[in-house]
């Protein structure tokens, strides 16, 4: 009878054992495909390691060009010397090429256009060979911030070094709806945004519990965190974070292995958040990508 019985248990504890190691061989899968889409992305046309340009503009004419005594100077030899103006006009920005320019909006060719006003869910995007500059708000600043689709950048990014994928940091949380809560977050800008709180997360790791305010971007939680591993071994800033928004009474998978760092650990042109006080946990966070450098 004992025989059977601790057969018995060394079955259960080998079946129990077995699907803890298929569950860290498949994350790691996961995590390396993640990966994989992350760097495809970031160096992709819609990327962040393209960037090329953020200029802020004045009320009026801006003058734009490759040429040197522009207000807004491009990469040399990718437009013509003198271009154009942007015109700032109470938060509208529109564009005059001068003759001979040649620049497309959705294909076509254009002599003006009107690249973004309050009233535009987005910025009309302008390109001229490998250059395209579209319109961005922040604030009371508004800007053009311009790709070159040929950056040098592109031929010498090195990758990002993350952290061994461990599923210790895929958690559980709960979640905690908050309507009508707003926060106060930092941009890099020195600029504060007020931000709707979609929830609350809570969850626990090593006997500790922790709580993080999360933002509602493109139908997904967004959290934008620090920890003790900044400015060491990981963005000075923070990291960001997404997971799926639940259905009542669900809780959240918090995958920290997914932790990538913001647009800013690859471009001094965006214009990235910080976390707020209350998203900074007081433990090292070892998991997700590691500083770029």
């Amino acid at each position: 009878m004992k025989k059977e019985i601790y057969t018995l248990f060394l079955l259960l504890t080998l079946v129990g054992c077995k699907p803890s190691s298929e569950n860290a061989e498949e994350l790691k899968q996961e995590i390396d495909l993640w990966h994989q889409k992350r760097i495809e992305y970031l160096l992709g046309p819609d990327g962040w390691v393209n960037l090329s340009g953020l200029f802020w503009l004045k009320e009026g004419i801006n003058s734009f060009g490759s040429g040197e005594g522009n207000d807004i100077i491009f990469p040399e030899g990718k437009i013509a010397l003198k271009a154009g103006f942007f015109i700032l006009r109470d938060s509208t920005v529109s564009m005059q090429l001068l003759p001979g320019v040649e620049v497309l909006s959705d294909g076509k060719a254009v002599s003006s256009a009107v690249i973004f006003s309050p009233d535009s869910s987005q910025s009309k995007i302008l390109e001229s060979g490998v250059l395209q500059w579209f319109g961005i708000k922040r604030n009371e600043k508004t800007g053009i911030r311009l790709r070159d689709l040929d950056n040098p950048k592109l031929k010498t990014f090195k990758g990002i070094d993350n952290f061994e994928t461990d599923v210790k940091w895929k958690v559980n949380a709960e979640f905690k709806s908050q309507p009508g809560k707003y926060i106060e977050m930092l941009n890099v800008l020195g600029q504060t945004i007020r931000s709707e709180v979609k929830g609350t997360l809570s969850f626990s790791m090593d006997g500790q519990s922790f709580q993080l305010d999360a933002l509602e971007e493109d139908g997904e939680l967004f959290i934008v965190f620090g920890d003790l591993t900044n400015g060491a071994s990981t963005y000075g800033s923070g990291r960001y974070l997404y997971a799926d928004i639940p259905e009542a009474g669900e809780e959240v998978i918090l995958n920290f292995n997914k932790a990538y760092n913001p647009p800013c650990a690859f471009t001094e042109f965006a214009t990235c958040l910080l976390p707020p006080k209350q998203n900074i946990l007081p433990i090292e966070v070892r998991a997700g990508e590691k500083a770029y450098h």
